[in-house]
């Protein structure tokens, strides 16, 4: 197995970090590696907004849901969809910025495709991550904190730093449950690979000390109920036409 692919199976979040701090030249490699992935007709419509201020790290452990890693990792990053650069054009020129909700989606996917390659090249460099999906909490919050101007969509907070723990890597679908043969499965055959999956899962979450969580359950408890219904609202007044 070549040493990308070992790196990229090797992946886990991290939670615990040590005092150390990223090094201005390893944030700059990694930011011009992440600039290399793929982006439609290139776009690039994605930022990095990298946060030091310690008021600023502090609010953003409350509005994240007290996730103290936020201010206690060796570098904080609010990764952001960003269409501001279009629009600007678009206004000089003297021209509608009008693609509706084909623009937003461009710049979540280009955004997602960004991270990914940021998160490996830190990685490859010896540094773990963890993503903050948490920011979505209270996005109002988190635009009048950061001054966010309109078209851009801040998306999920990455934590960088150098690794105190080392936690197990979390199971995955088998490859049968996302490689399909030219059509979509049978729902049986769908049901009966995730029926097996929980058993997989029951025993990583058992050797965790976790309990005997049914992953299942769990992803039905995640979607019985809306959850976080002022997002698309906000995204709305940050100039996204999601129509």
């Amino acid at each position: 197995m070549n040493p990308v692919i070992e790196q990229m199976r090797s992946h886990r979040s991290i939670r615990k970090f040590t005092d150390e701090e990223v090094a201005e030249t390893d944030i700059a490699a990694a930011v011009e590696a992440g600039q290399m992935a793929s982006t439609s007709a290139g776009i690039q419509s994605y930022c990095l907004i990298r946060i030091r201020d310690e008021q600023r790290l502090d609010r953003l452990v409350t509005l994240t849901g007290d996730q103290t890693k936020v201010a206690r990792c060796g570098a904080f990053f609010i990764i952001c969809g960003d269409t501001r650069r279009h629009r600007l054009l678009a206004e000089r020129a003297g021209r509608p910025y009008e693609t509706r909700l084909e623009a937003f989606l461009l710049s979540v996917v280009d955004t997602s495709l960004f991270a990914q390659n940021l998160a490996l090249a830190f990685e490859s460099m010896g540094y773990g991550i963890c993503c903050i999906g948490g920011l979505r909490n209270d996005l109002p919050a988190v635009q009048e904190l950061l001054e966010l101007p309109e078209g851009t969509y801040p998306l999920y907070g990455l934590c960088v730093g150098r690794p105190a723990d080392e936690p197990m890597l979390r199971p995955r679908l088998p490859l049968q449950g996302v490689l399909f043969e030219e059509h979509y499965p049978e729902d049986g055959q769908m049901l009966a690979m995730l029926d097996e999956f929980d058993d997989t899962m029951l025993e990583y979450f058992r050797q965790r000390g976790a309990g005997d969580r049914i992953w299942s359950q769990e992803m039905i408890e995640k979607f019985t109920q809306p959850r976080r219904t002022a997002t698309g609202p906000f995204f709305r007044s940050q100039g996204a036409n999601l129509d």
